[in-house]
């Protein structure tokens, strides 16, 4: 399937970053290529921070990476089903980064759909992270997919819709796995789901 509908606009942003000086470039790809390791760091710090609340905060903390890679499976099956060829292997153009061999499918972007899931995640398990971080990070990951030129803006616009409508029924389910936290903390493994308080004096 090739997709030209926003094939201009997908032109006119190649050839801005075209123009740009090199070390902002060379910045954007950087993080477009490894970006999505902030949203594991927001996990951990997510989870940390839920170790001395209650179970329900626990569980939508530890729901967030599973959430994640529900998201991504369902992208990829998206993906595989529509089989767009990337835009710089159709148009043809000069990009910032050098363009996925053909078969690597573009519609819808994974990176996008795995950003947007974690920022859902994220949101409903720290709501003042996820909006200050999460939900920032996500949109500039679509937008840096676009601007190094391995994908159309329609497969990083989908992509966010496909990570956030699934990551949303499942963020809301997450605190009902409170049970299941409460029998983890009555195990070894508690250390790892609830914050031992000091002995008062």
């Amino acid at each position: 399937m090739t997709s030209q509908f926003d094939a201009g606009l997908y032109r006119w942003i190649t050839d801005l970053a075209g123009r740009t000086p090199q070390p902002v470039d060379d910045t954007v790809r950087f993080f477009s290529d490894y970006g999505l390791g902030l949203f594991a760091v927001l996990m951990l710090i997510v989870w940390w921070r839920a170790r001395p609340a209650g179970s329900a905060a626990m569980a939508a903390a530890l729901a967030v990476p599973f959430t994640v890679v529900v998201a991504f499976l369902v992208n990829d099956g998206v993906k595989a089903v529509f089989d767009e060829q990337r835009p710089c292997q159709t148009m043809h153009t000069v990009t910032v980064e050098t363009c996925p061999a053909l078969g690597d499918w573009s519609f819808p972007s994974n990176h996008s759909a795995i950003a947007a899931a974690a920022a859902v995640g994220l949101l409903f398990a720290d709501r003042r992270l996820g909006l200050r971080l999460a939900v920032p990070l996500a949109l500039l990951m679509a937008a840096s997919r676009v601007w190094i030129g391995v994908h159309y803006p329609h497969d990083v616009v989908v992509g966010l819709l496909v990570g956030a409508l699934v990551a949303w029924p499942v963020s809301l389910l997450a605190p009902r796995a409170a049970p299941a936290v409460d029998r983890l903390r009555a195990t070894r493994l508690r250390p790892l789901v609830h914050a031992l308080r000091p002995a008062a004096e």
